[in-house]
């Protein structure tokens, strides 16, 4: 029967529909049949992941392609050892990247077989475990609480029976289930009250169901097909530029063969030909591909340490360019183990319980003095109270806390480890009692003679309508029968204080109007709620005869729920990771956006936002609705959803913090990132993820909490579920991408200078007229896999540098081969190309005799001495150059065989073995005889090393400053990431600084570290009088604006003053190092909020820098400033720069410092008042 309303049958009905029985269930044959008929209850990809595929994805890549171009040219010229090689490299790239892929695919399989791996289902009239997998139509399936749900169900039978239905709908809270029918067909998924679904989770009671759907045919199987519709993956920016690369250099072969055919007016032979594809195949960097696929796999074995698993080797380069991280809060950025942290109880303080987790131990402290903000209540006094000397209230609110409870918490005996079954919020509370000593298992233990036994008799499960959870208990061994049976509730304040009269007072009970009540009660929940805790209150009452109408066994909500007497409230929170708030912080250094999207309440994911450091602390406090139209950053998703895309993209800056969140608000704001051409990584576990981590740039999805379809869609599985691994990952993407543009140029300029070489030796021809090889075919193999690739491969191991989460993501736009990185390749190309080849022709015809013999490319005669000795020592030559030439690549600010760069020599064990390793090879193709002439065709030198020696020092440096080509050129381009504050604030890396005219210098030598050397020598070139002071027009030479223009003295003189300690106009080296370093900590949070890269920033933006730099200011204040500001530039020039300029930046840091400083000075009892208060003084202040 095709039929997909089952909500709207009776149970007896979707029973004779799959022809079941509710008593019996199926039998073991009629189960094995439908296995065979439907196939197993499993989620099956519409486009699974196979060998072939991940194989095919492995070949099928420009670079591959061309790769095999030069394999097939190089078998064409019978040159087999070149075209093996080549073809050998192929097959290893492609093994490499498709074992790393499978392995993780793999892993992928068997996170899955974590999730619901049995279920208890009846088959034949007995109960027994299963595979989840062997589940079908008609199954009768059991459920307790923890279970996880294999299949969709019809519920014929509940006891007070909740499930988590996150996974699938979002809903944050466990939802009630029940078994009649509910007539509406068009009735919501979340609403089908008398059904579950697969993956979710059973937090509470008891239940039976009928299976009307498996497999694919289930609701979180729908999800998981429409995920095969999404568009493809666009090419990562690391990918196309390996495409562009491969049709480049092919273009260029074709280029060079041309330039050799025309050298020799296209008279065609043979010599000729092999020579113009030797010079072909040369351009072709053969080990290029082989490094980029170790890189890749080798990011991935180090974030399998850090735990988090790539299924997708490009999404680790995507990773490194990501700018906005938009994250879950529960389990990622907090502990996902709710925790009682406070109580309180009228008439009382405010008590503090120690201690997260299940583990049931902690402390109690008692707070001596009453609260009234969180900061200030931190330094109040506390002391500890013992469980002896707990008040009446306290072991009230505690029992209450038990008892009032579904669920359990056990410890396991093998492992020592505590955990929970049913609601969190339940746990939490059970967690608390047990911690006082009042633990469920303690309060129904009879045998106790230290405290009553109790018997629960009914519960009343938690209605989402009330808000309420009622259980009536009898202390047992009582001989009071008018009072021995008890009706302890719980629930959310507002209604909880709807059912009390009474308020319990120490160890008297007083009468109180409901309205007294809140008045007491409401300041105490804003105050928890504003620490992001869930807030319950507790009550009780003594039931006498009245109350069950005479029955003992028959109980009546609406009576027992009246007239309680209140307690007392305590407050849950779910803490954030110890690691979270460091990690956001590292992203916001590192120009990262973090977004945390939730399904909690507006204030507590403030809350948590705060603590965490995604928000300021002062943002959202007022509980009224304007603080959304004055904070954007913290909305919820109602209000988000209702907003058209075009006033989102009108938004100043999309909102850091979104409230019940849904799905369609996550791919809402994923939408609009991409709007703005932001680079988006994007969180999620369960089934109602999948869109959202799919629309993202790196899907990132939860191994330990994540459902199936959700691992599926993700590029990365977080193992542990935790904050800090994103961070850690994306780090590690960064770095991945730092060494992969360190080895292209170290492989590409390597090639380019091979290049050439050969070209050059064009010109010579021997008595024959056939060309002579500068270097012979075995030699430039030798260079290119022995020497050129092992090298370039230890630098895809370097370290990441110590800014690399301390700068922005690079631009997106920008490929792996900008202009930079473009006109290094050239520079170095044609250096060590030229020096190579100048060596072949010192020793070829400045010291020798120019004798080019006859037939010399093939076998060694004495008429070939004399090439053969220049072709050593152009052999030695390039091999010394290639190998010093990676250590250039590691630092481009830096000198090669400078004094920093030696003293690192040996910090790069693999780059330093390579060099003795190329070296060896060098000296044994040199000196072996029979090798030399016979395999490499030259001999060994002598004094020929003098040449090496010269030509290695200056091959492997480069130009640094203004007048080369990283100076005021293309590495700072005019914006505000060039020439100035990326290098601290400008100057020494370019666009007018000391270094303008040349070569960089040499640090003096000392102690001080290479940072502050070279600062040393900057300082110096300012310095012109030489008296180791800097003035204002000094500094302000020394300092170079966003815009390439010098910063206004009145900013200067404003720095001076702010780190001039002796007070003499003037800073000393010292200070300047300070300064420097505080113009570093500018640029970041300028960087942060210049979110256009325009190098300005708008008064929005400027506030939040402000706060975030740690300025405790009002937008007041900011307009202040800016009206300042705008009366130093004139109103047209400030219209003109568009905002708030870095210049303008640190001077309004600065001012607003300075009046800070001079504000406390005056403010003696720090209770932040003068005459004026501190918003007056500085406006005031700055209208003067």
């Amino acid at each position: 029967m095709n039929y997909t309303n089952y909500h709207t049958l009776s149970p007896a009905d979707v029973a004779q529909s799959l022809h079941s029985d509710l008593v019996q269930g199926l039998d073991q044959q009629k189960a094995t049949e439908l296995i065979q008929l439907h196939g197993q209850n499993i989620l099956v990809s519409q486009t699974p992941i196979t060998w072939p595929r991940i194989l095919f994805r492995q070949v099928a890549n420009p670079m591959v392609l061309v790769l095999l171009a030069a394999s097939v040219l190089g078998f064409s010229i019978k040159d087999y050892g070149e075209g093996a090689v080549i073809l050998v490299i192929i097959i290893l790239n492609s093994a490499v990247g498709f074992f790393q892929e499978f392995k993780a695919e793999k892993t992928v399989e068997s996170l899955k077989k974590l999730t619901s791996p049995t279920s208890k289902v009846l088959r034949d009239g007995k109960l027994s475990n299963i595979q989840t997998s062997d589940i079908v139509l008609g199954d009768i399936l059991l459920f307790n609480a923890g279970d996880i749900i294999g299949a969709d169900c019809r519920l014929f039978e509940t006891m007070n029976f909740e499930t988590d239905e996150a996974l699938l709908t979002g809903e944050t809270l466990p939802v009630s289930k029940f078994s009649h029918i509910i007539p509406d067909p068009e009735c919501p998924i979340g609403d089908r009250f008398n059904l579950c679904y697969t993956s979710t989770i059973v937090t509470k009671g008891k239940a039976k169901g009928i299976v009307y759907a498996t497999s694919m045919n289930t609701e979180v199987g729908k999800i998981a097909s429409k995920l095969s519709n999404t568009k493809k993956t666009k090419k990562t920016t690391l990918s196309q530029s390996m495409d562009r690369l491969s049709y480049s250099l092919l273009a260029l072969s074709v280029v060079f063969i041309i330039i050799v055919l025309a050298v020799n007016k296209f008279k065609i032979n043979a010599d000729i030909i092999i020579y113009a594809i030797s010079l072909a195949i040369t351009i072709i960097p053969e080990g290029l591909m082989i490094v980029l696929t170790l890189t890749m796999a080798l990011g991935v074995r180090q974030l399998s340490k850090q735990k988090a698993l790539v299924r997708q080797l490009n999404a680790l380069e995507t990773l490194g360019a990501v700018t906005d991280i938009c994250s879950d809060k529960t389990g990622t950025i907090t502990q996902s183990k709710m925790a009682v942290v406070q109580a309180w109880i009228p008439n009382d303080n405010i008590y503090d319980i120690s201690g997260l987790g299940f583990e049931p131990i902690g402390k109690v402290h008692r707070h001596i003095e009453s609260e009234t903000t969180n900061e200030e209540r931190s330094h109040n006094k506390s002391i500890e109270i013992k469980q002896n000397e707990l008040s009446e209230p306290f072991k009230q609110l505690s029992i209450i806390s038990a008892l009032c409870n579904a669920s359990e918490i056990k410890k396991d005996i093998e492992t020592g480890e505590w955990s929970g079954v049913g609601d969190s919020t339940e746990i939490a509370l059970q967690v608390f009692s047990t911690k006082v000593g009042f633990g469920k298992n303690t309060l129904l233990d009879n045998s106790n003679n230290n405290l009553p036994g109790w018997i629960i008799l009914h519960e009343f499960a938690f209605d989402s309508s009330i808000k309420r959870m009622t259980v009536i208990a009898e202390k047992t061994g009582n001989s009071n029968t008018n009072n021995n049976k008890i009706a302890f509730l719980k629930g959310a304040t507002e209604k909880v204080v709807e059912s009390c009269t009474k308020i319990l007072d120490g160890n008297s009970v007083k009468p109180i109007t409901q309205q007294q009540l809140l008045q007491l009660v409401n300041s105490k929940v804003e105050f928890m709620a504003n620490q992001g805790l869930r807030v319950v209150s507790l009550a009780f009452r003594e039931l006498d005869n009245q109350d069950v109408n005479n029955n003992p066994n028959v109980f009546i909500r609406e009576d027992i729920e009246k007239e309680m007497i209140y307690v007392g409230l305590v407050g849950i929170c779910d803490p954030p990771r110890p690691e979270s708030k460091a990690s956001v912080e590292q992203c916001l250094g590192g120009g990262i956006k973090v977004h945390m999207l939730t399904g909690d309440h507006l204030f507590t994911a403030s809350a948590i936002a705060k603590q965490v450091g995604i928000i300021p602390y002062t943002i959202c406090e007022k509980t009224d609705s304007s603080v959304i139209q004055i904070d954007p950053l913290v909305v919820t998703a109602d209000r988000f959803d209702k907003m058209s895309n075009e006033e989102i993209d009108c938004l100043p800056e999309l909102p850091l913090v979104i409230a019940r969140c849904t799905p369609d608000t996550k791919v809402k704001l994923i939408e609009a990132l991409h709007r703005r051409k932001r680079i988006v990584a994007m969180t999620g576990d369960g089934v109602n993820d999948s869109p959202s981590l799919k629309s993202s740039d790196v899907g990132i999805s939860m191994g330990m909490a994540g459902s199936d379809v959700a691992k599926q869609a993700s590029s990365i599985i977080l193992t542990d579920d935790n904050f800090a691994t994103i961070v850690r990952a994306i780090a590690e993407g960064r770095r991945l991408f730092t060494n992969v543009e360190k080895f292209i140029r170290c492989l590409i300029g390597g090639n380019i200078a091979k290049l050439v070489c050969l070209t050059i030796g064009i010109i010579y021809k021997d008595a024959s007229g056939h060309i002579v090889f500068p270097l012979s075919p075995v030699a430039i193999l030798t260079n290119n896999l022995l020497t050129a690739t092992p090298p370039a491969m230890s630098l895809a191991t370097e370290r990441a540098p110590d800014d690399n989460m301390k700068k922005p993501p690079r631009n997106p736009k920008q490929g792996l081969f900008n202009h930079e990185v473009i006109l290094d390749i050239i520079f170095h190309g044609l250096v060590i190309g030229l020096l190579s080849f100048l060596s072949f022709w010192l020793v070829l015809m400045y010291f020798g005799d120019g004798n080019l013999g006859n037939n010399c490319n093939k076998e060694y005669t004495e008429q070939c001495e004399t090439l053969y000795r220049a072709r050593g020592t152009n052999f030695a030559n390039f091999t010394t150059l290639l190998l010093i030439f990676p250590y250039s690549c590691r630092n481009q600010r830096r000198q090669t065989l400078s004094p920093e760069m030696i003293k690192d020599f040996c910090s790069n064990m693999f780059l330093f073995y390579s060099f003795i390793g190329g070296m060896a090879i060098c000296i044994f193709a040199l000196y072996v005889p029979g090798v030399n002439t016979g395999l490499f065709k030259h001999l060994s030198i002598s004094w020929e090393w003098i040449i090496v020696a010269i030509s290695g020092y200056p091959g492997g440096g480069r130009p640094q400053g203004g007048g080369g080509y990283q100076g005021g050129g293309y590495q700072g381009g005019g914006g505000y990431q060039g020439g100035g504050y990326q290098g601290g604030g400008g100057g020494y890396q370019g666009g007018g600084g000391y270094q303008g005219g040349g070569y960089q210098q040499r640090p003096p030598p000392g102690q001080m570290n290479p940072q502050n050397q070279q600062l040393m020598m900057y300082f110096r070139s300012v310095d012109t009088d030489g008296s180791g002071a800097l003035e204002a027009d000094e500094l302000q030479r020394a300092l170079t604006n966003g815009d390439w223009s010098p910063f206004s003295l009145d900013t200067v003189r404003m720095m001076i003053g702010m780190f001039d300690r002796d007070n003499s106009g003037t800073i000393g080296f010292d200070e300047f190092v300070s300064l420097w370093k505080y113009i570093e900590d500018w640029k970041q949070i300028f960087w942060r909020f210049d979110a256009d890269r325009s190098g300005s920033i708008a008064n929005n933006e400027l506030y939040n820098a402000l706060q975030a730099f740690g300025f405790k200011i009002t937008r007041q204040i900011v307009d202040a400033v800016v009206n300042k500001i705008k009366i130093l530039e004139g109103a047209k020039r400030f219209r003109d720069i568009g905002g708030i300029s870095f210049d303008r930046f640190i001077y309004s840091c600065v001012l607003i410092k300075n009046l800070d400083d001079t504000f406390k000075q005056k403010d003696q009892d720090r209770d932040g008042m003068i005459q004026l208060n501190l918003e007056t003084f500085i406006i005031l202040s700055l209208k003067n």
